[in-house]
């Protein structure tokens, strides 16, 4: 089963019906709606529950985990996949993409260099043809060093936490020891195993594994979607280590190299926001510069406080600084039809019960009411 964003595998309004002054209009019950193009999605765990549950909200495509049964196999067989999509199907769910930890965090080959490059990129190279066999059309990928970071946690509404992120106390010891004890450790082996590792470097390693894996993409229609580097950091990085896809230009010069309809990205909505100095009015220029030219294969859909080098938190989708409305929009007038997920999803605070399956729930109706406002809207025009 693919990993989720921090952790690896082992595996107009809100409302359509928003008040105009004092009066409320209703449509009349033979107005056509637009069919469907942007779809609710989700990256939850792939289980009969949840897809019951998916079922419940309104979610209609998954990003679907697989389990490999095979110790040390670092690729899905397609039967392993067409457990998921028969899963899903059994569902009325269609799996729209699946992942892989291939390529992700300073052990992987892909970046580090070695003997064991070039089995990592066969393991990526039989995924996009399993999954072509499988039929799921898209593969999401992270080729990176450093594992996303964080400080800690801060107070959000009532009883939740939000993540937050500080770049200029990041890059002190009274930063670092705020982060997980697994981020740290994953700083201290980059420092002992990375060293003079520049951007040079780091985009010929790029380039080496995309040379291999998008013809491949090519000959299989599978499309391929490489996640931002979370979060954006100064170009010089952390940790000795530069930061190449953790800007918009960037990530502008990773997807014109090996042009090809299936090579973009995982337009992580939160990372993007997280890379800008002024993402309030900023962002909705991104989704067009890369939503027109066909780039955006997923987004994760989430908000944030702040701006680049310093948001106060990872909050609830209506909790930040991004007007969540009009990005369906701006998603919806490039013409993406792929899916808006929840991503990074608040905590309870200590004490509290986890309740994160509520937690995503109310990100669900949020989301699928924004989605069809747009779509009401458009069909007005």
């Amino acid at each position: 089963m693919p990993h989720s964003r921090r952790n690896f595998i082992t595996r107009g309004g809100i409302a359509a019906g928003a008040l105009a002054g004092a009066k409320a209009v209703a449509a009349p019950a033979t107005t056509a709606r637009m069919p469907s193009r942007i779809k609710l999605g989700t990256q939850e765990p792939t289980s009969a529950e949840n897809f019951r549950r998916f079922q419940r909200y309104g979610v209609t495509h998954v990003c679907g985990w697989y389990k490999i049964a095979d110790q040390g196999r670092l690729y899905p067989s397609v039967d392993e996949l067409k457990a998921v999509t028969d899963l899903a199907a059994r569902h009325d769910i269609t799996v729209a993409m699946t992942d892989t930890p291939v390529g992700r965090g300073a052990h992987s080959a892909l970046m580090m260099g070695g003997n064991g490059r070039e089995r990592e990129i066969e393991a990526l190279q039989l995924t996009i043809k399993n999954c072509a066999a499988a039929g799921i059309p898209a593969l999401k990928y992270y080729l990176s060093i450093l594992p996303i970071l964080r400080l800690d946690r801060v107070a959000g509404r009532a009883d939740t936490l939000y993540a937050r992120w500080d770049y200029a106390r990041a890059a002190t010891p009274e930063g670092e020891a705020l982060m997980p004890r697994r981020d740290q450790e994953e700083l201290r082996y980059i420092r002992q195993n990375y060293s003079g590792f520049n951007a040079d470097l780091f985009w010929e390693r790029i380039d080496y594994v995309l040379a291999r894996i998008v013809p491949v993409a090519n000959e299989y229609k599978v499309r391929l979607a490489q996640h931002p580097h979370d979060p954006g950091l100064a170009p010089a990085g952390i940790a000795g280590i530069p930061s190449i896809l953790g800007s918009v230009e960037g990530l502008k010069r990773f997807v014109a190299l090996h042009e090809s309809p299936y090579h973009g990205l995982n337009f992580c909505q939160g990372t993007i926001c997280e890379n800008l100095p002024d993402p309030r009015t900023q962002l909705f220029e991104v989704i067009k510069w890369f939503g027109s030219r066909r780039k955006i294969f997923n987004v994760h859909f989430r908000n944030i406080r702040g701006a680049r080098n310093n948001f106060v938190a990872e909050v609830f989708p209506d909790d930040g600084e991004i007007d969540m409305a009009a990005a369906v929009r701006a998603y919806r007038d490039v013409g993406y039809d792929g899916m808006l997920m929840p991503d990074h999803i608040p905590e309870m605070q200590a004490g509290q019960p986890a309740r994160t399956e509520e937690m995503f729930t109310f990100a669900y109706g949020y989301i699928r009411a924004l989605i069809q406002a747009a779509e009401s809207q458009a069909t007005k025009a």
